[in-house]
């Protein structure tokens, strides 16, 4: 692991997309995430899981301290039911992120569809670890672009001290795109 990096990084794989193009697996190359099999995820990590009930906040730093942060690489391709089986059998304490923006070029500006690297990062910001998201980011081309697209987000996420605030973030966000949709 990086001696830069304060924080543990975990990236599961299961059987994705093309591994030369795998944002996670680059990462892993580069000594900044550790590839784990799936039943060797740490029983305390966070794992970002879109399916998850609870949302990242800031108050998940202590556990992504002590015990990592998780993301699963594989091909969002997949039927969605098969998807949450998959997630709902892995170990970890499982978080969904907030509301926002893909600044990868395959996606750009799209809500939600971020690369590994851009959830990996967005889940450091928002506990707190800004370097070590910018850390990850910079060994990408478009990585500049994730942290400025979503800057005001990620702050504001960041500052907050329960998930009704996050949420709250999120909804304001999604009332102002709906505006701009009806417009």
């Amino acid at each position: 692991m990086d001696l830069m990096l304060r924080v543990k990084l975990f990236v599961v794989r299961i059987d994705g997309d093309d591994p030369r193009k795998s944002t996670a697996l680059k990462i892993v190359r580069l000594g900044l995430a550790l590839k784990i099999p799936p039943n060797s995820i740490p029983r305390k990590a966070i794992v970002l899981d879109p399916f998850a009930h609870e949302v990242l906040t800031p108050r998940d730093r202590e556990l992504i301290t002590t015990h990592g942060l998780v993301v699963v690489d594989t091909s969002w391709n997949k039927p969605l039911e098969d998807l949450r089986r998959m997630f709902k059998v892995l170990k970890g304490i499982h978080r969904v992120l907030p509301l926002l923006f893909a600044g990868n070029p395959i996606n750009y500006a799209r809500p939600t569809k971020l690369s590994s690297v851009e959830a990996l990062a967005a889940a450091l910001y928002i506990a707190g670890f800004k370097e070590e998201a910018k850390l990850i980011l910079s060994k990408f081309s478009w990585g500049h672009t994730f942290i400025e697209l979503n800057k005001e987000l990620l702050e504001g996420y960041s500052m907050c001290s329960t998930k009704d605030e996050v949420i709250r973030i999120q909804e304001e966000v999604l009332s102002r795109l709906k505006g701009q949709t009806r417009s």
